[in-house]
C-alpha cells in the first residue's frame, strides 16, 4: 500500500513495505529513482538492523552465532501506520518471532516523513523494548536520477560537499574490497570549491564511503551548474554509491550510522566497527533532509 504526502507543490510517495520512499515529485518533476529492475529495483531502502555486508553473512553475538543478509531485514517487512496527516506519516515496525531468530533483540523501529515548502525531513527513531543491551545500525539509501529530465550524461554532472556551510577541499574514502568490506586503505579526493565530478573512474572502489561525520551536506548538480537536490544530513558516515557497471542513471547519496565489517573483523557484535548500543528502555532519534529545487 501507498501512502502519499502534499505540500504546496511538493508530493511523496511513500510504500507500506520497508517504509521506503517511493517518490518525490516538486512542481511534478520526480527526483527519486524509479526502481528500474535493470540496474537496480529499490528506490530508497532503509537499513535496519544493520548497514551493508557481514562476514559469512553471520555475526556472533553472546557466544552465538545468527544469520543475517546484506543491509538487514526491515527493507523488506510490512510497516505499519501509526499517525498521518496531509503533510506527515509515521509508521513503525516491531520485533516478531521470525527476526528474534536472527536478531535477538525487542525493538521498536519508525520512520517518520514529513513534507516541507521545499523538501523532505525522514527521520529514524530506534527504541529497545528488551531488557537487555541492544546493539544496531542503521542507515538511508535515498536514490536520486542523475541524469534528471534527459538532461545530458551523468559525466556531466557533479558532486558537492559541504560540511559547517563551509565547501570542502578534500574528502578521504574508505577502500571498500572484494565481497563488500571495508580494507583499512583509503581513497584521497581533491575537490575544488567542493564540486567532485562524477566520473566512471570515481566508483572504481564500488562505493565511496566518509566516515568521521567529514561531510553534512551533499548536493547534486546538472550541466548547466544547478544544483538540484541537496541532502543535509548528522550521521558520521555518508556513501556516494551507483551500478557503474551497469552504466545507471542514478546516485545514492546514503547518511549512515554503522556500516559493513572490517574485512578481517572477527569479533563479537559489540566490538563491530561504528556499531549502536542503546539501553533498555532508551530512544535513538535523527533524521535527515532532503531539498529539491
Amino acid at each position: 500500500m501507498d501512502f502519499t504526502l502534499r505540500n504546496g507543490n511538493m508530493e511523496a510517495a511513500i510504500c507500506s513495505t520497508g517504509a521506503e520512499l517511493v517518490s518525490l515529485k516538486k512542481d511534478g518533476k520526480e527526483y527519486l529513482w524509479g526502481a528500474e529492475p535493470a540496474y537496480w529495483n529499490r528506490h530508497a531502502p532503509i537499513l535496519f538492523p544493520f548497514v551493508g555486508n557481514l562476514r559469512g553473512k553471520q555475526y556472533r553475538y553472546e557466544g552465538k552465532t545468527y544469520e543475517m543478509g546484506t543491509h538487514g531485514f526491515a527493507r523488506d517487512m510490512e510497516f505499519t501506520p501509526v499517525s498521518r496527516t496531509d503533510t506527515k506519516l509515521v509508521m513503525a515496525l516491531s520485533e516478531t518471532e521470525e527476526t528474534m531468530k536472527n536478531y535477538p533483540f525487542c525493538f521498536l523501529l519508525e520512520l517518520s516523513y514529513e513534507l516541507k515548502e521545499d523538501g523532505l525531513v525522514v527521520g529514524w527513531s530506534v527504541a529497545n523494548k528488551g531488557e537487555k543491551k541492544m546493539y544496531f545500525s542503521i542507515g538511508g539509501h535515498p536514490g536520486f536520477n542523475c541524469p534528471i529530465d534527459g538532461k545530458g550524461k551523468q559525466s556531466d554532472y557533479m558532486l558537492r560537499f559541504m560540511k559547517d556551510g563551509r565547501p570542502m577541499e578534500e574528502i578521504i574514502s574508505e577502500v571498500i574490497g572484494e565481497g563488500g568490506f571495508v580494507t583499512g586503505e583509503k581513497l584521497e579526493f581533491g575537490l575544488e570549491d567542493g564540486y567532485l565530478p562524477i566520473t566512471p573512474e570515481l566508483f572504481d572502489t564500488d562505493t565511496i564511503v566518509l566516515e568521521d561525520g567529514q561531510a553534512d551536506t551533499i548536493s547534486l548538480y546538472d550541466p548547466d551548474g544547478k544544483e538540484y537536490v541537496r541532502m543535509s544530513f548528522p550521521m558520521p558516515i555518508v556513501a556516494i554509491w551507483t551500478a557503474i557497471q551497469k552504466n545507471a542513471p542514478f546516485i545514492c547519496i546514503e547518511p549512515w550510522c554503522g556500516r559493513c565489517d572490517d574485512a578481517d573483523f572477527a569479533g563479537e557484535l559489540p566490538q563491530k566497527a561504528w556499531e549502536n548500543e542503546l539501553e533498555p528502555g532508551k530512544v535513538f532519534e535523527t533524521a535527515y533532509t532532503i531539498i529539491v529545487k
